[in-house]
């Protein structure tokens, strides 16, 4: 079915756009919580969030892209239940890795400066992304967003683990003088 057929559902209020979507998308959010949550439990019940917040949200929201839009909602919830779960205790998902990697760019967001900055640092890491070239914009995309392994990405991309590694550590860093050079103090 295509998405502009589901979010039709969705306007309409019938049920069956949830079935349609679990069975289209199911397996895509799955795999969104899975790397940051990093146990199946905890990610059904992510999706199954998903399902309930795209119900709530269409309408009044319309999304032009769905898998877009179900993977953002997906990802924050599943942030979220990482961090209910995680005030606790500490995990071990691939989520936690990408996030101490990016910890030396990225600036703090304990103060209420920074966060009422979100946005604005949102738009300059965008900005940044695209001075880099395609591929390298989305090997950033889809450790950092998406928390695929290094494993994994060096063999979506044909290359060895050490050159994934380097190639995000050269990326960071670039992020990091870039930051600087816009007025994020790191």
């Amino acid at each position: 079915m295509k998405d502009e057929t589901i979010v039709d559902l969705f306007w309409r209020r019938e049920e069956s756009a949830i079935a349609e979507t679990r069975t289209k998308y199911g397996r895509y959010l799955t795999k969104i919580a899975y790397r940051i949550l990093g146990n199946l439990e905890d990610c059904e019940e992510c999706v199954n969030d998903t399902y309930l917040k795209a119900w709530n949200s269409i309408p009044p929201q319309r999304p032009k892209t769905l898998p877009v839009y179900l993977g953002k909602i997906t990802r924050q919830t599943a942030i979220d239940c990482y961090r209910r779960q995680t005030s606790v205790k500490r995990g071990g998902a691939e989520f936690e890795a990408s996030l101490d990697e990016l910890e030396e760019c990225i600036p703090a967001g304990s103060t209420i400066e920074i966060e009422l900055d979100g946005q604005m640092l949102s738009s300059v890491i965008s900005q940044y992304l695209y001075t880099l070239p395609q591929d390298k914009r989305m090997l950033f995309i889809r450790r950092y967003f998406y928390c695929d392994s290094v494993k994994v990405l060096a063999k979506q991309n044909g290359c060895s683990q050490s050159k994934i590694k380097s190639t995000l550590f050269r990326m960071r860093a670039g992020l990091k003088e870039y930051l600087e050079k816009e007025g994020f103090v790191i």
